[in-house]
């Protein structure tokens, strides 16, 4: 044991420091994530959907810093994170509305004027759409017209459309005989 600790004593130390330094910079991730939520009043739902986010940033990171500190050099490293981008982006190309909702949901998270219980509408031209906000999720908004019909819109989608707010503030939890 105490062979292995001399031979990869500054990998190990460098791995050591690493995930220290990686820990508290997804806890400050977290926190300031947290706090906008707080600040914007956003449901914790949403919040925690960051946390997963933030969380996959971090391990990317991780894995980076970490073939680096094993003695992986950067060529072969560019090589591999290559590969494996370009598999998956062939293979994310035939689901691209779906990373266009994911990208779209963290872009709502922190920029969305409108939260859950707003009356909001959605000027298409083809369907408007007058509702209230129910949930905001990562792919997509529940919203609830006048008549009670759920409809399941995509986050692209709500940024792309001009949106107004008709009423702040419609029902609260749960209360939806404001209706």
């Amino acid at each position: 044991m105490y062979e292995v600790f001399t031979q990869y004593k500054t990998e190990i130390i460098y791995t050591v420091v690493t995930i220290f330094a990686l820990l508290i910079v997804q806890f400050l991730l977290k926190k300031a994530a947290h706090r906008v939520g707080k600040r914007s009043e956003i449901d914790f739902t949403r919040t925690r959907l960051m946390f997963k986010y933030i969380n996959i940033l971090i391990l990317f990171i991780a894995v980076f810093l970490l073939a680096i500190a094993w003695g992986m050099g950067l060529t072969e490293l560019s090589l591999i994170f290559s590969s494996v981008f370009a598999v998956l982006g062939v293979a994310l190309f035939a689901i691209w509305s779906i990373l266009s909702n994911i990208t779209s949901g963290v872009i709502l998270f922190f920029s969305f004027p409108y939260k859950i219980g707003d009356k909001i509408k959605i000027h298409d031209k083809d369907m408007p759409i007058e509702a209230i906000i129910e949930d905001i999720k990562a792919f997509h908004l529940h919203i609830r017209t006048l008549e009670g019909e759920l409809i399941t819109y995509p986050n692209n989608l709500i940024l792309q459309k001009a949106v107004s707010l008709v009423a702040k503030d419609v029902y609260l939890d749960g209360d939806k005989s404001s209706l």
